[in-house]
């Protein structure tokens, strides 16, 4: 899932969306106007004559995947044995098992009475 997207922003210059799709197949030519590109997204791959703008399935192609993103991760070992380094996830079983205790506060006196 591709949470880098921004939806409804103004579209820059005049490339195709195509251009840097996962799903795109380009044919180009000598020729600035001799392009073919299929979109291989659905199961009948269409042909698309016109440059893209806007498209529901595009995935852009030059950002890392997260199987790569896992490969260059780093991985985090602490020196004490038995515990986890890094992020660490409390399980809802702990924190229903654990009361809460509030300690009810001291109350002291507004005035002392004087003798």
């Amino acid at each position: 899932m591709d949470l880098r997207k921004v939806y409804g922003g103004t579209p820059v210059g005049q490339a195709s969306r195509c251009d840097s799709c996962v799903y795109a197949r380009i044919i180009r030519g000598y020729a600035h106007s001799e392009k073919i590109t299929i979109c291989d997204r659905i199961f009948e791959p269409i042909r698309i004559p016109f440059p893209v703008s806007e498209c529901t399935d595009y995935l852009d192609k030059r950002l890392p995947c997260i199987e790569d993103l896992e490969q260059m991760a780093w991985e985090i070992r602490s020196k004490s044995a038995g515990k986890r380094a890094g992020f660490v996830f409390v399980r809802p079983s702990q924190e229903q098992d654990e009361p809460e205790v509030e300690a009810a506060p001291e109350e002291i006196p507004a005035a002392a009475e004087i003798k």
